[in-house]
């Protein structure tokens, strides 16, 4: 589990993290359904994390702290 800082945006921790290249690819996968917060569908990629969310995007799994 790879993990990112609490407050930043749901599109700038899969860049972070490097689940995607780009915030385009970021916004394409979000949009699509691909990403879960907490084990809910999250489609808003300005959703920013609390300490303790769960971003789940296929295999790869963030923790916000």
């Amino acid at each position: 589990m790879v993990k990112v800082p609490a407050g930043i945006t749901l599109g700038q921790a899969l860049k972070l993290a490097r689940v995607v290249g780009s915030g385009g690819e970021a916004k394409l996968v979000i949009q699509s359904g691909e990403v879960r917060v907490n084990g809910e569908v999250e489609t808003r990629r300005g959703r920013r994390l609390r300490p303790g969310d769960v971003v789940e995007v296929g295999r790869e799994r963030l923790e916000a702290s």
